[in-house]
């Protein structure tokens, strides 16, 4: 009897310890996971506020064929280690029509190649000195109010977090070698690529970071718990699986974004396709350079994902034309998105001819004009419907004013060295503040967007009264600006004269509404809340009326 007690409570007792390691096991692996991405996402946060607008500018300026976008598309992707990040912001300057899809995609091509960076980052394998670079970058964080001391604290943090989730995600997946389980996966995987291929992307799909994904395979195969065979195909398919970044960033928006979406998509399978025939010869070939260059397992497979990646592009690069024909045909229709990359400004003219500049300059300034009305109809339209779709139009064309505000700026900055007469130099001063005074035009109905949205969030209601009255003030605030661009494009002083007069009359309505709004609040027909919002509107309203009279005044002044 006490021998069979004995027994039962060694048995208990080996149970407990089994499901004691499976739960560590659990916890070391999930929690490695959570610092791991962590430490990516924040390194790469502070890489990107290292370089501020700039990557952004990289990409809209250096992409003028599928070569550069594939430099520039790795350039950025380093500098973020985040390939689905640079996907994201190519689809939405696709999407704002800042680049043609062919430039999108060498940029995309470029970002596979870009994100091996962190493989190779992960292969040099400094984890045992993980928590001292933690402390480093906390000391950064912590004890320096520098903002580039800040920025670079939150890199250090990022980087030491990064190795240090590798650390415990290496540690809770050690026991997986005495499952018998795991075992029979590892055979499987071994002798069927394609259900590698499936975990892989299955899993990044999940997680939604290749980089997090291959730092798991690197511990695997770090761990002999996956050998060559195996892991090649599941490295395969976490380049399949991290396009689904892309692909959500696409849902909503123009067709051209979600083709640029598809090229990823398409990239990567084409890419998996033709590795997986090749699968003996490139599984040589890996398992030669890491005996010839006695690499550690970590960094082998950095090189099969690099050597993947790069070989996939050269492969497919001189296919660009072909890649883009087969995402037209798989996703038909009118793409409704505005070119909103400047159409006028050649440099040549500065230096061959500064009056055929200076009129270059001022077809662009109109387009600007143009787009703000159209940015400005957008916004009184997600005031009216509530509808997302507006917003969305409204915000992209405000991204595209300030993109217009900078190109145009910068040209006109340079056509001042040449040689202006009097009357040119006085419409270059026009035309410099009437891009100014756009700009705000845009500035103001984003403040206009926010305050809506605002209203959304918080169920605050506006009156139908009072939404009878911004109606009226954004007809005639809409009406005024578009005077505006009228009589600069004519340079027409009677029609500016006009604006003037229309300004006056926003004035006028702008006090009567405040006072109409006092008397709601006493009649105690609106909340405070929605009165707050409803002068806020009409105020940034109001304020639009003002650039517009500017652009008038400034075409009176020049014609006086």
């Amino acid at each position: 009897m006490e021998f069979e007690e004995k027994c039962r409570i060694n048995y208990l007792i080996g149970v407990g310890k089994v499901e004691l390691n499976i739960q560590q096991m659990l916890f070391e692996f999930l929690g490695g996971l959570g610092i791991f991405l962590f430490g990516i996402k924040y390194m790469g946060d502070g890489l990107q506020k290292s370089a501020g607008d700039r990557l952004r500018d990289l990409l809209d300026r250096f992409t003028t064929n599928p070569l550069m976008g594939v430099l520039a598309g790795m350039l950025v992707t380093v500098l973020i280690q985040s390939s689905s990040a640079t996907t994201v912001i190519t689809v939405g300057l696709v999407s704002a029509g800042f680049m043609t899809l062919r430039q999108a995609i060498g940029v995309i091509m470029g970002a596979n190649i870009g994100t091996t960076v962190t493989a190779f980052i992960i292969g040099i394998n400094v984890g045992e000195y993980a928590l001292p670079i933690i402390a480093a970058g906390a000391v950064l964080l912590f004890f320096f109010k520098n903002k580039k001391v800040h920025n670079v604290g939150q890199i250090v943090f990022g980087f030491g977090a990064l190795f240090y989730g590798l650390e415990l995600m290496s540690e809770g997946m050690k026991p997986l070698s005495s499952l018998e389980s795991f075992h029979d996966l590892t055979v499987n995987l071994s002798s069927n690529p394609i259900l590698g291929v499936i975990v892989g992307t299955v899993f990044t799909v999940i997680v939604q970071s290749s980089s997090a994904t291959i730092g798991i395979l690197q511990g695997l195969f770090s761990e002999n718990l996956l050998d060559l065979n195996a892991a090649l195909p599941v490295l395969f398919g976490d380049n399949i699986g991290t396009t689904i970044t892309a692909v959500l960033a696409s849902i909503g928006a123009s067709v051209a974004a979600k083709r640029a979406a598809a090229v990823h998509v398409l990239f990567n399978l084409i890419g998996t396709t033709i590795f997986l025939i090749l699968l003996k010869p490139f599984t040589l070939i890996i398992g030669n350079i890491q005996e010839a260059l006695n690499l550690n397992p970590e960094m082998t497979i950095a090189f099969a994902h690099g050597i993947f990646n790069a070989s996939n592009t050269i492969i497919q690069l001189p296919f660009v034309a072909v890649l883009a024909w087969i995402v037209t045909k798989l996703i038909p229709g009118e793409d409704s998105v505005l070119e909103y990359r400047t159409k006028h400004l050649d440099p040549v003219f500065i230096e061959q001819s500064p009056s055929i500049a200076l009129g270059q300059a001022k077809e662009e300034v109109l387009r600007m004009g143009k787009f703000s009305i159209h940015g400005l109809e957008e916004t009184h339209e997600f005031l009216k419907t509530r509808l997302q779709k507006h917003s969305d139009n409204a915000i992209q064309i405000e991204d595209a004013l300030n993109n217009l505000d900078r190109k145009i700026t910068d040209y006109l900055i340079q056509l001042a060295t040449s040689s202006l007469s009097d009357h040119e130099s006085e419409e270059h001063t026009m035309l410099m503040d009437t891009v100014r005074d756009i700009e705000r035009v845009g500035d103001h109905y984003e403040n206009i967007i926010e305050l809506i949205e605002y209203l959304q969030a918080n169920k605050v209601k506006i009156t139908d009264s009072a939404m009878e009255d911004l109606e009226e003030m954004f007809n005639l605030t809409i009406s005024t600006v578009s005077d505006s661009i009228q009589a600069l494009d004519h340079n027409d002083k009677e029609a500016a004269a006009h604006v003037v007069q229309k300004e006056e009359e926003i004035d006028k309505m702008e006090r009567r509404l405040r006072k109409q709004h006092i008397l709601r609040l006493n009649e105690g027909l609106c909340s405070a809340q929605a009165g707050i919002i409803y002068v806020d509107i009409v105020s940034n309203l109001e304020r639009i009326g003002d650039h517009a009279v500017n652009i008038a005044e400034a075409i009176l002044g020049e014609e006086n």
